[in-house]
């Protein structure tokens, strides 16, 4: 088999997103954003603000059922706005945020999605590792609307070695956005090279990784088989 030359690497690699959509890695972290806000809002909050936390169950209760709906999204928006002018910097502001966030990026409105995760990342509530899962989501919202350099100095604020590999193999996707197939290799080589060190399986990165031309082998991340499409036009 000859080797992919580069335009072919590119072409695969887009072609896996358009199957498979980053959406659906991108709807993953906002969700982990959420998840995360209500981790840290619990652990430093149970004794305090009992009606506005009692509001922002409410409204976490009823955003999965928004759907399309774009009177129920308008009701819930305005929910979320009047809990965050009560207290702009308190925790159920913040997870107010988050929630409209996740509901923006899932409605496919990443300006939004972006809006609210701007506010989030300059709220006084500063926790590193909320920030970086924040700022990782942030990044998303504005690749996906082609912000790529924003995006990338977005992602130059998460530090946290815990977040090493997820941040590379964002820059990664970005990279094979801007056509840049070298600083896509080389960023998901190193999440790669991250992941290998803490013994994380990502099978996702393998993919792209070897869309972009790149074997990798290690026996303790195993690579999903996928059946080739067959054209039966």
């Amino acid at each position: 088999m000859s080797a992919m030359t580069e335009e072919e690497q590119l072409n695969s690699l887009k072609s896996f997103f358009q199957k498979y959509g980053s959406k659906l890695v991108s709807g993953i972290l906002i969700a982990l954003i959420a998840l995360f806000g209500w981790q840290y809002w619990s652990k430093n909050n149970a004794a305090k603000g009992q009606m506005q936390t009692a509001k922002v169950q409410q409204l976490m209760d009823e955003a999965p059922g928004v759907g399309e709906d774009k009177k129920a999204f308008s009701a819930l928006a305005a929910k979320a706005d009047s809990i965050v002018k009560e207290d702009p910097n308190s925790v159920q502001a913040l997870q107010s945020q988050l929630v409209m966030a996740q509901l923006a990026y899932d409605k496919g409105d990443y300006a939004a999605a972006e809006r609210e995760l701007n506010k989030v990342e300059s709220s006084t509530l500063k926790d590193e590792g909320l920030m970086a899962v924040v700022r990782i989501g942030l990044a998303d919202a504005q690749s996906a609307q082609k912000k790529y350099d924003e995006a990338l100095k977005t992602l130059d604020k998460v530090s946290l070695p815990a977040f090493k590999a997820t941040v590379d193999e964002a820059r990664g996707d970005i990279y094979v956005a801007k056509n840049n197939t070298e600083s896509a290799k080389k960023y998901y080589q190193s999440a790669w090279n991250t992941l290998l060190e803490t013994k994380q399986e990502r099978q996702l990165l393998q993919i792209k990784l070897q869309s972009v031309g790149v074997l990798v082998d290690n026996p303790d991340v195993e690579l999903p088989i996928i059946q080739p499409q067959v054209d039966e036009s």
